[in-house]
Formats: C-alpha cells, structure tokens, sequence
C-alpha cells in the first residue's frame, strides 16, 4: 500500500474554479454596514442642548450691553491698551528667554558654582508669586533711596518695575524649558559636534537648539498665552494696559460689565492669533518627524 505525501497531495489538487458552474447562482457579496455611532450622536445632542439656551441668554440679555461693548471695542484708549499689553509681552517673553536659555546653559555645566547659580534663581523665582515680585520692586525704593546717584523712584516708573518683574518671572520657568529641550537631544550629536571641532557656543547655536525646538516650541507656546494674559496683573501699579484702561472707563461711567467684555474679547482674539501661529512654529519645526501633520 503506497503512502501519499499530504503536502504533495494539496500541491498537485486542483485550484478551485473562480466561476461558479453551469446553473447556479453565486452568492450575493455581504453589505457592509457602518457602526452605529450612537452614543457620540446622543452625547453630542445633549452638549448641545445644553449649549444652546446658555448662548442664547448670553446674546439676549440686555444686562450684558452689547451696543456699549461695539461703543468701546476701538475706541483709542482701549486701543493704546492694547498695544501696550502686545509691547509687555512681546519684550518680556524675548528678554525671559534670553535669560532663561543663559540659565540653562549655566545649569548644564560643568562648573558647581554656576550649577549652583542657575539652581538657586530658578528656586527664587518659581517660588514667589508674580504679584509679591512686583509689589516687591514697585517698593525698591524703601530698601535702595538712590541707585548710581538717582533716585529710586524717579529712575523706575511703573512701566519698567513691570518689564523688570515679569521678566524675571519668565526667566525662571523659560530656563526650565529650554534645559528641557536640551536634554532631550541625544548626546551622540554633541560628541559628533565636539569631533567636528565645534566650538561650545557654535554647538548649541548650530546643533542643539534647531533639535531641542520641537521640544521647546509648544511650552514656550503656552508660556506666550499665559504672558499675554498674565500681564493683566501689572494694572495694581498702574501700568496702563489693556485691562487698566477699561478700568479707568467703567469708573468713570460704571459699565462694569460691558467694559470687562471689551477686554476679554481682545485677549480672546489675541490668544486665538497666537495659537494659530504656535501651530505654524510647531509645524515648520516637526518636520520630517515621524508624528508631523
């Protein structure tokens, strides 16, 4: 009795024919059908549900003013406000990182004095409210009545005790930010930088920094938003910024509520344009990587 290979006997089988025989019918291909998305329509529905009435009392109540709101929204000294609130943050966040990367730089080196250093600022700084650092320096002139042979007082108007205070403020947390960036770069690209014979300044400027970017750019991102807005508490020194000069109109006319609207509506707009341009940095720094959109 002859044994018949398996796997020869399945190789030499005949393949089975694509038509269907003589007489027969093929049977109907399978519908397919979606999934029922049911909770995400039902959940939706509810959101707005809910939303939709909280919007309509918002449009329809005659307590919010609307007209004064349009009356007030370019008007010249909301509008001088607000280039001052832009001028606060755009100085700030430029001279905060400047800083914040010279910490970085000093937290990450070899030497235990400027180790110590950068340690100690970004300790300092991180632990005292931004409101007590500028209620601080807005009463310098109580610890120092003259500086180089100048008065306190006359020598820091409110305007510079703010760059001063936020700036120190943002330096603190952008230092953390940037060492973060850093460390995230592989260290073979600085031992290939130092074989190159690289210089330490060239290193960071030409290799670490455009790799540490899409590291750094969507919290430096978020520390932009939060500058902008957080420059909203220089109005207790009476910095005239966005916020202050809406305070200045409703005491005078006592629209509280249409004056707050004025100001919130700029920063709304404001922090819109802003993210949309962090979404372009993140972008324009992402590719090429493996999650860019």
């Amino acid at each position: 009795m002859s044994s018949v290979d398996p796997v020869s006997a399945t190789l030499d089988a005949p393949a089975p024919s694509a038509a269907a025989p003589p007489g027969t019918s093929r049977p109907a291909a399978p519908r397919i059908v979606p999934r029922r998305r049911t909770g995400q329509w039902a959940s939706a529905v509810a959101v707005l549900a809910l939303l939709a009435p909280a919007a309509v009392s918002v449009v329809r109540n005659d307590a919010f003013q609307w007209d004064v709101v349009a009356d007030y929204f370019l008007t010249g000294a909301v509008l001088r406000g607000l280039g001052l609130t832009l001028w606060l943050t755009v100085l700030v966040m430029a001279l905060g990182f400047a800083l914040g990367t010279l910490l970085a730089t000093m937290r990450l080196s070899a030497n235990p004095v400027l180790r110590g250093v950068s340690w100690g600022y970004v300790w300092l700084f991180r632990s005292m409210p931004v409101l007590v650092q500028l209620l601080f320096w807005f009463n310098i002139g109580a610890l120092y009545p003259t500086i180089l042979g100048v008065r306190t007082v006359d020598l820091l108007d409110p305007v510079a005790i703010a760059v001063i205070g936020l700036t120190l403020h943002e330096a603190a947390y952008a230092a953390e930010v940037v060492r973060g960036g850093i460390l995230s770069v592989e260290k073979g690209q600085l031992e290939a930088a130092q074989s190159l014979g690289l210089g330490a300044w060239r290193r960071l400027r030409r290799i670490v920094l455009p790799q540490a970017m899409p590291a750094i750019v969507p919290p430096a991102g978020n520390m932009l938003i939060g500058t902008l807005k957080g420059t909203s508490i220089v109005s207790v020194i009476a910095v005239q910024d966005l916020l202050y000069s809406v305070q200045l109109v409703y005491h005078r006319t006592y629209q509280v509520i249409p004056l707050l609207l004025v100001a919130t509506l700029w920063y709304v707009v404001v922090t819109s344009v802003l993210s949309a341009g962090q979404y372009l940095v993140e972008r324009h720094y992402a590719r090429g990587a493996a999650g860019a959109r």
